[in-house]
């Protein structure tokens, strides 16, 4: 699997916004890029347990309305909507917190837009602490596999990918997809003092560097 993270970066929007979720002050982290492929095919690599561990993980669970779902190594979480071929929401359960994750697919002229938007509430620690990158970051990873799985590439070699983002390459990856989300974040409305640490905490928990 061959990863191109500046043409990934070119082909990727990311935006910020800020909401309510059953009466609590939330955020969301959307972000967005369209494939060349068809809606049909987008759906089945974002939804079936044959096809997601070939760009994001192995997953286990009762994948349809009402069924639970576990990521290898992370998220799981309560399947709310599925409705083929153009959306899909669930809770996303990790480390002890509950957010929710709404995939979006839209036919396009020259493929399929895919929209994923991540919300939290606003006293999520892990929010807090890192700002929109603390997922955003992660889905620019994952919508980075995506793409190379839908161009053709057979499936994600876990240890390629591992040795890439810990490259060069990768770690410039992560360091422009911080700042990208920092620069979100600060035009819904952040205080940019704030967003740039937090901007910094993230690339460093992903690189694992030190904040700079």
């Amino acid at each position: 699997m061959k990863l191109d993270g500046r043409a990934q970066a070119r082909e990727v929007t990311r935006s910020v916004a800020t909401t309510e979720h059953e009466g609590i002050p939330a955020r969301v982290a959307v972000i967005s890029q369209t494939y060349g492929a068809p809606i049909a095919q987008v759906w089945e690599a974002c939804t079936t347990a044959e096809r997601l561990p070939r760009w994001f993980l192995p997953v286990t669970g009762d994948l349809r309305l009402g069924g639970r779902y576990q990521f290898e190594g992370n998220a799981g979480g309560e399947i709310l909507r599925c409705e083929e071929p153009d959306l899909i929401a669930v809770t996303w359960e990790y480390g002890g917190e509950v957010s929710w994750l709404t995939v979006r697919l839209r036919e396009v002229d020259d493929g399929t837009e895919l929209v994923l938007e991540h919300m939290a509430h606003v006293d999520d620690e892990r929010w807090t602490e890192f700002g929109p990158g603390a997922v955003g970051v992660g889905w620019d990873m994952a919508l980075l596999g995506l793409s190379a799985h839908l161009s053709g590439a057979a499936a994600v070699d876990p240890a390629e990918a591992q040795r890439w983002f810990a490259s060069d390459e990768g770690i410039g990856f992560v360091m422009d997809s911080s700042d990208d989300w920092r620069r979100a974040a600060v035009a819904d409305g952040d205080d940019p003092d704030a967003a740039a640490a937090a901007a910094a905490r993230t690339a460093a928990a992903y690189t694992g560097g030190a904040p700079g």
